[in-house]
Parts: structure tokens; sequence; C-alpha cells
């Protein structure tokens, strides 16, 4: 099986009652803005890359909140999900890539258990908590 490395960023408004999903093209599903890591790419990189392109924000990550994997037999794909906690610091919500992104919209807390609910610990409670799993990128490293 192939190993896939997919981030996301959870960001939430100011009184962490909604969370900005994506519904993306194709499987017209609602996810976090995130996606697959691209080769010489870190995961911070990635989640910062994707949450641009999926949303128009810049964020600054803050930790990881949920580590999650599953095995697409069919896909022959062993995927390793990250999740870090992301605020936004720049930019404006718009779509720029129509061809991969439907709609950027703030969800209830709630609701966006019901369109996500792969974490073992639902979103709800992970927004409640400030507790996050520090992540270092410790660069190149050589021989």
């Amino acid at each position: 099986m192939r190993r896939v490395d997919v981030v996301y960023t959870l960001l939430v408004n100011e009184d962490s009652t909604k969370i900005l999903m994506v519904k993306n093209h194709g499987r017209n599903t609602w996810t976090l803005p995130g996606g697959a890591v691209e080769q010489n790419e870190t995961l911070e990189m990635a989640a910062i890359r994707e949450a641009k392109e999926e949303t128009g924000l810049d964020v600054a990550l803050t930790g990881v909140v949920a580590v999650n994997e599953g095995l697409f037999t069919e896909l022959g794909q062993h995927v390793v999900f990250v999740t870090f906690r992301g605020r936004i610091t720049g930019g404006c919500i718009e779509i720029i890539r129509p061809d991969e992104i439907l709609a950027v919209e703030w969800i209830d807390v709630e609701q966006a258990d019901e369109l996500m609910p792969f974490y073992k610990e639902k979103l709800r409670d992970i927004v409640k908590r400030d507790v996050e799993v520090a992540y270092y990128d410790e660069g190149v490293m050589a021989k």
C-alpha cells in the first residue's frame, strides 16, 4: 500500500460556535480545508497552502489536534490524516479553485460533526479544549 499524508486545518469563529468548512467538488462532501501533502513539502507547509487554496485565507498553525488514519484497500492507500488548529492571519474568504471547491462556509459545530464524523473525539469537543500537541518541523536532516 502506498502511504498518503493528508492535512486539515481547524478554523473556528471568535465564540467557537462555528467551524470553517469547504464543500468539495466531485464527491460533493464537506470537510475542513485540507488535502494531500506534496513532494518536498512539510505537513505545516501543506496545511497552510491548502487553507489558502481552498478558502483564500492566510493561516498560522498552533498545534496538532488530531491524527487519524485509514486503509483504503480499493485505492491501495494507507492514509494518515493530521488535523492542525489554525488561526486566520489575513486574506478574505473566496473560492480560488472552483474546479475543486463549491463553497466555503462557517458551519455550526454540531452540524460539522454530522458532516465530518471521522473524529473519535467529536469536533465540538476538540474545539472546546485548548490542548494541542506541539508540532516541530526539524528541517532537512543531513547524514
